[in-house]
């Protein structure tokens, strides 16, 4: 709306005031062409401006691993900061820690904050387990992106784990990617997913 005023604004005099004169139509029609040109780099400018000013908010993911799977969070966490908004919830070295310290934290923050998590160990069950035992939770242990998708489109998973010892970083970069963008379908999943929580 803002924008649409500015420009609107600078091409509304000119043109109602030269181009109805007829012996200058040419010179009048360049002149408008100019301050539509002007215009429309004036509405770049601003809208780049706003855009510096109040960025975008971004997709919220927490992330947290084992020793086991330290370097591939890492990985994935250089990745995924670009175009998310990435909380870190260790370890912070690669010295062997109890993976429930880890996964306890992720899935209390994607139960209380929203957003999608992540969780790495070395074959994904334990960090899968620890999570899974917090009602709000649906963590899926995912090796391929067919199965993040389906996790996503028919349970809606809220958090992904990933086993670090049996896939390759490329791996877990497409599976990641699969999971944090595909929606979950609802409809006839939608009661299924409902019947998921012990009362």
């Amino acid at each position: 709306m803002f924008f649409g005023i500015v420009v609107y604004a600078e091409i509304t005099p000119i043109s109602a005031n030269k181009v109805s004169t007829s012996s200058s139509t040419t010179v009048h029609k360049k002149s408008c062409r100019r301050v539509i040109t002007v215009g429309l780099f004036l509405r770049l400018l601003i809208f780049n401006l706003f855009k510096t000013i109040i960025p975008i908010e971004m997709q919220l993911i927490h992330i947290g691993s084992d020793h086991a799977g330290f370097a591939l969070k890492e990985q994935l966490k250089n990745v995924l900061k670009a175009n998310y908004n990435v909380i870190d919830y260790g370890p912070t070295t690669a010295e062997s820690v109890d993976y429930p310290d880890y996964a306890h934290p992720v899935a209390k923050a994607v139960e209380e904050q929203g957003g999608l998590g992540i969780l790495i160990c070395g074959s994904a069950n334990g960090v899968a387990m620890a999570a899974n035992k917090h009602a709000a939770i649906r963590a899926a242990i995912c090796w391929l992106p067919e199965i993040a998708s389906l996790a996503r489109q028919h349970n809606d998973a809220n958090i992904v784990c990933i086993p670090a010892r049996f896939i390759s970083e490329q791996e877990a970069e497409q599976i990641v990617d699969v999971f944090l963008t595909t929606e979950f379908e609802g409809g006839r999943h939608e009661n299924r997913v409902k019947k998921i929580a012990c009362n």
